[in-house]
């Protein structure tokens, strides 16, 4: 009997994430991660998710058809003190033009300087799973001349939006990319999976209904969903997942060391 399950708990593991490549792609990642922390940069997690319209609505679809049905993207960030103060981007997915799209990692590294100072922002390249030189077993070179941070290409993809490590310095902020193989070191995963639990739990609560004699429809209010359920996600919550991802980076700086 076929088993499905459910995207919020469907993980991707790749198993090629053992290979020589990868761990040493990591270790030159935490290493990077921990000098910046030692020069008191901020850690700082950027992420995305989409969420599509079936599941504010709650309506259920076949796959094909869910193709043609809009979806939204979230982007926002995160680090051990909760969300950080800076305004969350929502956009119809595919509907942001290009110049808005780099417009957006500026205003948050402008953000992240006025709340915290100098930070590390760290997210997931969509485009590039690889850091660039780190194929056919060759040593990547550094990006800097003391041989601390990892190389970064000249701009990092998320699906909707462009991260310039220009852009990050000329803020006093670092741009690291977290390994793909390496969830573990990755907390917004948890974030997003909060936010579409409280959607799915509270969408009822969001929704006005007007019953007419012809027609009847039904209004959702959108953003108060996504603000209450990106409000679930507390400070404390934040406190645990980053803790979490700590060990699990000492983990992997003694055994990949």
């Amino acid at each position: 009997m076929q088993r499905l399950s459910s995207p919020l708990l469907r993980h991707v593991i790749r198993r090629g994430c053992c290979d020589a490549a990868s761990k040493r792609q990591c270790l030159q990642y935490l290493r990077a991660l921990r000098t910046l922390q030692l020069n008191s940069f901020n850690t700082v997690f950027l992420g995305e998710t989409d969420i599509p319209e079936s599941l504010i609505t709650g309506e259920k679809i076949a796959e094909e058809a869910s193709l043609r049905w809009p979806v939204w993207t979230l982007v926002h960030a995160g680090s051990s003190q909760g969300w950080v103060p800076w305004r969350y981007k929502l956009f119809l997915r595919g509907d942001l033009p290009t110049h808005h799209q780099n417009g957006i990692f500026q205003d948050l590294c402008a953000s992240l300087t006025t709340s915290y100072g100098k930070c590390v922002i760290v997210t997931r390249d969509k485009r590039q799973p690889r850091l660039m030189g780190a194929k056919d077993g060759k040593e990547p070179e550094t990006g800097t001349e003391t041989g601390t941070l990892t190389p970064v290409p000249p701009a990092i993809y998320m699906s909707s939006i462009e991260c310039c490590p220009e852009a990050a310095r000329a803020n006093g902020h670092e741009l690291l990319v977290v390994p793909s193989s390496y969830n573990y070191l990755y907390p917004m995963d948890v974030a997003w999976s909060s936010l579409k639990w409280f959607i799915i739990n509270n969408r009822k609560d969001f929704a006005l209904k007007s019953l007419e004699k012809t027609h009847s429809y039904r209004c959702i209010l959108f953003s108060d969903l996504i603000g209450k359920g990106i409000e679930k996600m507390t400070p404390n919550k934040w406190k645990v997942v980053i803790n979490r991802v700590k060990r699990w980076e000492n983990y992997y700086l003694d055994t990949l060391s």
